[in-house]
C-alpha cells in the first residue's frame, strides 16, 4: 500500500473514532424535557456524571456531587442515568437521594456523545471554556474535583 494512502487511511480512521464533545455537540435533554448544550455554560465549569441506580459507587458520589454543585457557583452538575427500567424508576431514585441537579436517561448512543465508557461511574468535568479538563473511569470525590476547580496540579 503506498504510504500516503496509508496515513491517509489512520488519519480518518482516528477521525472517525475520535467521539470527544467539542462545545456546540454536547446536547442532552432533563426528565423535565430542558435541553443542556455544554455550549450554553461558557463560563462556567460543567460535570456530568454517568451513573446508574443499581451502582454502589455511583450512590456513594452523590453526596459530593450534591455538595459540589451547592458550594461552587460556577459549577453546573447533570447527571445521566445509563441502564435503567423506566423513567420512574430514575425520578424515584432522584428523590430519594435527593437529587436536584438535572438528571437525563442515556443510551449507548449518548454515551458516545463524550467518548465510549464502559464504567460506571464516568464523570466528565469540562473547564469554563469548554474544553474536557478530566474524564473519571470509576468514583470520583469532592477534593479530587475541587483541586481541578482551583487549578492546583
Amino acid at each position: 500500500m503506498n504510504l500516503k494512502y496509508f496515513f491517509w487511511a489512520v488519519f480518518f480512521a482516528m477521525q472517525l473514532f475520535n467521539t470527544t464533545v467539542s462545545a456546540d455537540e454536547f446536547k442532552l435533554t432533563d426528565l423535565n424535557g430542558r435541553q443542556h448544550a455544554l455550549a450554553d455554560y461558557k463560563g462556567k465549569w460543567v460535570l456530568v456524571n454517568f451513573w446508574a441506580t443499581w451502582c454502589p459507587p455511583c450512590l456513594e458520589e452523590i453526596p459530593d456531587l450534591l455538595s459540589l454543585e451547592e458550594k461552587h457557583t460556577d459549577l453546573i452538575v447533570i447527571g445521566v442515568a445509563m441502564d435503567y427500567k423506566s423513567k420512574k424508576e430514575v425520578l424515584d431514585f432522584a428523590a430519594d437521594n435527593l437529587m436536584d441537579y438535572p438528571l437525563a436517561l442515556g443510551d449507548d448512543k449518548t454515551m458516545l456523545q463524550f467518548g465510549n465508557s464502559e464504567v460506571l461511574p464516568t464523570t466528565n468535568l469540562y473547564n469554563p471554556q469548554g474544553k474536557l479538563v478530566k474524564r473519571f473511569r470509576g468514583s470520583i470525590s469532592r477534593a479530587a474535583v475541587e483541586k481541578l476547580l482551583s487549578g492546583k496540579p
